[in-house]
């Protein structure tokens, strides 16, 4: 636990605590009385309450329509699986100002609904709503998907011979077995989306509010500090108490599991129903993920002139158009962002798995504090964590401020949750009688790891790195404070063309969110593919 435990302190808590101390002190005093002022104001107490609600909503909504698809990507063997997985994971990279944008275009002001029907969504709830389930369909298909492709199916078959029908075998022997994964999954849904910024601003227009925006609108616009620092210390408070209760909770449901190759578990389709739900999971996948990420692709090619490779052409100069958005060409954000992204996820791997190896001892209140502190990241404003990086970090013998390694190490504080959240469940569900044979045979703690624990997690890990990969690369609440504007990362560098005004800016905009989305697709494949062929390894 030391690393982990110094890593989050050092770039985490520090930061935190010190953007928020100086919001809560004038002239060198504690006003801990503004706590109460703010809490009372009826727009802050709206705020709070739509926060909460569509969160839980939105967890809701996406666990509903993402369990099928984590159902069919587990047990289902179809032509195009690995593309198809790799595609429902690109959303969960793209910029929040992309995704809200693409969005605008489907719902808003002659958008394809408004064309088609005369239906307009935008400024309403249901746009966020479906917007998030965009996001972090990929979460639940991927996290739960993972555990389910390796659990044995011959013991729901063994409670169906013995007289359970589909849904009571699936009830009682499945579910339970799933339970940890499925709240790991909601967990960093309903994080995800209790934060949620781009989403709610650019598609719920002034009548909504996260608390997320209201730290931003109040520290950027309104540059009431105070205030931004008792929503920061709201958001903390309740994301910790959430935390707490899911640690109890799920504690309570962990279990060894027989965990089996993926291989031996995944079939095509057979019967009607199966081949309906495939069907639907398929039809989902379209409406869901493909048709938004359509409207970027058609967009990044429809130039004045008609279709064309003129935005993507212009992306290889600097300050086209007479624009002097960026000081190097804006094409050269994919290579730092890849080039940021690797060395995030190395960072949440070494100390994402040295957390989930400590917590699956179980050893006492310490450590169970330990795995709902990990979380806290998910669910602490970026704002916050940008800003606290500027003010901190920027003195000997961490003056880190014009170092590149700062953006990596503010992208790694998101990963690691998720590193640990994927590997978690997995690690627990190892028998411990394993462990203790390699030990009685000899085997130090290390070894036996290695060689237990290490070939049962070696999928776990895969999928990990490329959460985090992906986190990283999307990643742009706190990286737009501190990456160097020689160097932007792709989604910084989206959001400043499409602050600027003009044609050229948007499509540009477009373009670059359109490689972003193919580079993320080809290296999801990629890793999909190095996870298939060493499958028969476990």
């Amino acid at each position: 636990m030391a690393v982990p435990v110094a890593f989050f302190a050092l770039f985490f808590a520090y930061p935190v605590t010190a953007i928020v101390g100086r919001g809560l002190k004038a002239e060198g005093d504690w006003q801990f009385g503004r706590i109460g002022e703010v809490l009372s104001r009826p727009d802050i107490l709206d705020v709070l309450w739509f926060t909460t609600w569509q969160a839980l909503a939105s967890t809701a909504l996406t666990l509903l329509i993402a369990l099928p698809g984590a159902y069919v990507f587990a047990r289902f063997d179809f032509p195009g699986k690995q593309v198809l997985r790799a595609v429902v994971t690109v959303p969960f990279v793209l910029p929040t100002v992309v995704v809200g944008t693409a969005f605008l275009a489907l719902l808003g002001r002659g958008g394809l609904l408004d064309e088609l029907w005369g239906v307009r969504l935008d400024t309403t709830v249901w746009a966020i709503l479906l917007a998030h389930v965009f996001f972090n369909y990929a979460v639940v298909v991927r996290t739960v998907g993972g555990l389910w492709s390796q659990l044995d199916p011959r013991q729901e078959e063994a409670a169906r011979v013995l007289g359970a029908g589909r849904f009571a075998a699936f009830r009682r022997v499945t579910l339970p077995a799933l339970a940890p994964a499925v709240a790991a999954a909601a967990l960093m849904v309903f994080l995800f989306t209790f934060t949620s910024f781009g989403v709610v601003q650019i598609l719920g227009g002034p009548a909504y509010s996260t608390l997320e925006v209201e730290i931003y609108r109040q520290t950027a616009q309104l540059l009431d500090l105070p205030t931004a620092a008792v929503l920061t210390l709201v958001q903390f408070a309740a994301v910790g108490g959430i935390l707490a209760v899911h640690a109890a909770t799920v504690r309570r449901r962990e279990r060894a599991l027989k965990l089996v190759d993926p291989a031996q578990t995944s079939r095509r389709p057979r019967g009607a129903g199966q081949w309906a739900l495939l069907g639907g999971v398929l039809l989902t996948a379209l409406l869901l993920i493909l048709l938004p990420l359509g409207v970027l692709v058609e967009r990044s090619f429809d130039g004045p002139g008609g279709y064309g490779f003129g935005y993507y052409e212009a992306l290889q100069s600097v300050g086209a158009g007479g624009s002097s958005t960026f000081l190097a060409p804006p094409l050269e954000a994919v290579g730092n962002s890849l080039r940021y992204a690797l060395v995030a996820t190395l960072i949440a791997l070494v100390i994402g798995g040295l957390a989930a190896a400590a917590l699956t001892r179980r050893a006492g209140r310490l450590v169970r504090g330990f795995d709902a502190l990990l979380m806290l990241p998910l669910g602490v404003s970026a704002v916050t964590v940008g800003f606290g990086f500027l003010i901190t970090l920027d003195k000997p013998p961490l003056d880190l401020r014009t170092s590149w390694i700062l953006v990596p190490l503010a992208q790694a504080l998101v990963g690691v949750p998720f590193v640990v959240r994927t590997m978690l469940p997995v690690l627990r569900a190892v028998d411990d009688r394993l462990r203790e044979a390699a030990a009685v045979l000899g085997a130090s703690p290390l070894r036996a790891w290695r060689e237990v624990d290490l070939p049962l997690v070696r999928r776990a890990v895969l999928v990990a790195a490329g959460f985090a990969f992906a986190v990283s690369l999307g990643e742009f609440g706190a990286t737009v404070f501190i990456a160097r504007p020689d160097n932007p990362t792709l989604p910084v560098a989206v959001a400043r063309l499409l602050g600027r005004s003009g044609e050229l800016n948007y499509g540009q905009a477009m373009a670059l969110s359109t490689i972003l989305m193919l580079v993320c697709a080809v290296s999801l494949l990629l890793l999909e593919r190095i996870r298939t062929d060493r499958s028969g390894e476990f």
